[in-house]
């Protein structure tokens, strides 16, 4: 055999080799790795809602924009829980002097003989007392509500964050509870990777963990914070009689469930604007 044969002969059986070898490399790493593409970007929502039922006349803010913490929102229409605190302070007073007189005869009923006042009489007045004083408490506590109204037709941010689907403008009728806009809480942005069930013994919580925006952008890093401890069993159904319904078919080719890991976000470049419901992929560290 010739130099040449041989030489082309090694050089095919190298070249096999490096494919065999990669073949293998890349099977460790998309198979046995702990990875996922199936990452999430997400945050804590709050939906804003109006405490207290009216029209709203002011909104004070843009769909996107950033608010501080108490930043007002929007506001519903004063006047008629003005009318409401006047009209419970004019209550308040008028318990107070009822309390004031009933009190006042009371305390002249008990100095009086008993040939003059009866004892039925000196009882009788100290019920008033505590009747008076009843009314004077409820009067207080309704005018403490009307207060509380008042004040909450000022709506404000509970958190700092973005404004986001703002769906409330001025002359809308806000009903109690019905939600008008989505506060995107800035601090509380995380990462929930949904690995595999079969990559689950290669992840412990504190691992540290890459993280790669599908953008493009600049890695961030992070910590395994959680693994998920339940996912929904969709076989599990229930019948009419409160039986479970299990469905009798299997099929041969069986897909891995996928459990959420939350990811602690530790490093943020200073200018990445993260976006709740974005893609990554996350890559365990160990």
């Amino acid at each position: 055999m010739s130099v040449s044969k041989i030489f082309r002969f090694c050089l095919t059986m190298l070249l096999l080799a490096a494919a065999l070898w990669m073949g293998r490399s890349a099977w460790d790493h998309y198979m046995d790795s702990a990875w996922t593409r199936d990452g999430r970007v997400k945050a804590d929502v709050v939906t804003i809602s109006a405490d207290v039922a009216g029209t709203v006349t002011e909104v004070l803010v843009h769909d996107n924009q950033l608010v501080q913490k108490g930043d007002v929102l929007f506001v519903v229409d004063k006047a008629r829980y003005e009318n409401a605190l006047t009209q419970a302070n004019a209550m308040l007073a008028s318990q107070q002097v009822e309390k004031g007189r009933r009190s006042q005869e009371a305390k002249r009923r008990a100095g009086l003989d008993s040939s003059i006042v009866s004892a039925e009489s000196k009882e009788t007045a100290e019920a008033a007392v505590g009747t008076a004083s009843a009314q004077y408490q409820a009067a207080l506590s309704s005018r403490n509500l009307a207060e509380l109204n008042l004040e909450r037709t000022v709506v404000r941010a509970p958190v700092t964050g973005y404004v986001t689907n703002l769906n409330v403008h001025a002359g809308d009728f806000a009903a109690v509870g019905s939600a008008k806009l989505a506060l995107i809480n800035s601090e509380s942005f995380y990462v929930v990777g949904y690995f595999e069930e079969t990559k689950l013994p290669l992840l412990k919580v504190n691992d540290k963990v890459e993280i790669h925006m599908m953008s493009g952008e600049a890695l961030m890093q992070g910590h395994i914070e959680s693994i998920a401890r339940g996912i929904t069993d969709r076989d599990a159904n229930m019948g009419r009689e409160l039986l479970a319904d299990v469905n009798p078919t299997f099929n041969w080719v069986r897909l891995a469930q996928r459990v959420p890991v939350r990811i602690h976000i530790d490093d943020k470049p200073k200018n990445l604007d993260l976006v709740a419901g974005t893609t990554c992929t996350v890559v365990i560290r160990g």
